[in-house]
């Protein structure tokens, strides 16, 4: 009957009462130890070594985030490679025709920036949402095209 049903013995057990006299075993302090901050609530202790150095302060730091890193650089020589492996169509070169030929990686918050190293065999037009001079000359020259996908959003 619904009404009978129990749970099993010793499936919930009692909470300890605290400070209930020196008898109960959690009585005067309940288990907190003396006074001081650990003693009473809403301790805020994470890193605090009693006054000693932190560990968190003592490795020395690696490394720097820059806040302007935000381009991906690709390349003359990552397209022609990527033409060479038919990966990317060099009339019609997309962010995403890049991301999907695997070139830019990370978060697709990341611009990509497009750098003249390299020797230039085709004729590329291509979108990008940033552009070297030294890569614009050169592109212009050859016979191809930049899109600035950036400039045209706003």
């Amino acid at each position: 009957m619904l009404n009978q049903l129990r749970d099993s013995s010793g499936a919930r057990r009692k909470s300890k009462r605290l400070g209930r006299g020196i008898g109960s075993g959690k009585g005067k302090t309940c288990a907190r130890g003396g006074k001081g901050q650990t003693a009473r609530s809403g301790v805020a202790l994470a890193g605090f070594e009693g006054g000693q150095m932190p560990l968190y302060r003592r490795l020395p730091k690696r490394g720097f985030n820059s806040l302007h890193d935000k381009y991906f650089a690709v390349n003359f020589d990552d397209l022609e490679k990527l033409v060479e492996k038919n990966a990317i169509d060099p009339n019609n070169v997309t962010l995403d025709a890049l991301r999907k030929a695997g070139l830019v990686k990370g978060k697709s918050s990341l611009k990509v920036k497009l750098l003249g190293d390299g020797e230039l065999k085709n004729k590329f037009n291509i979108e990008v949402d940033a552009v070297s001079k030294s890569a614009e000359e050169i592109l212009t020259k050859a016979g191809g095209k930049v899109v600035l996908v950036s400039k045209n959003k706003k």
